[in-house]
């Protein structure tokens, strides 16, 4: 579960989730970000061993980690947003301290090319 939530938080660098999850989650990626930053191939495969998702652990090592070269750690917020409707749970938003804002909700599923193309019909 942490592996799926790691990779999303990665590819959109900011999530909306429960807050239990999002507390678990934070020291599970500041330590995927330490790791991007040492940049060897050994600490590439520990990133790919824990999140499993090698575009992922690219991105977060040409891209991520880079931006968090003079930081030495906190690399990650987690913001109270309140309660769901459903069966009242804390959510939480976890994201990036100096994130991307055009990342969120890029390549999150089927998106057309171009304008005047249509969706496929259902068979």
């Amino acid at each position: 579960m942490l592996a799926n939530l790691a990779a999303a938080l990665v590819k959109h660098e900011q999530i909306v989730t429960t807050l239990p999850k999002a507390k678990d989650l934070r020291p599970v990626v500041e330590k995927l970000v330490t790791l991007g930053k040492r940049g060897d191939l050994h600490a590439r495969r520990q990133a790919i061993a824990q999140m499993r998702d090698v575009s992922m652990v690219k991105k977060l090592f040409e891209v991520i980690a880079p931006r968090y070269k003079g930081r030495e750690g906190g690399y990650l917020r987690v913001l109270k947003a309140g309660f769901r409707y459903g069966d009242s749970a804390p959510v939480a938003v976890i994201e990036f301290v100096d994130r991307d804002v055009e990342a969120r909700g890029k390549d999150s599923g089927p998106v057309l090319a171009r304008a005047g193309e249509t969706a496929p019909a259902a068979a």
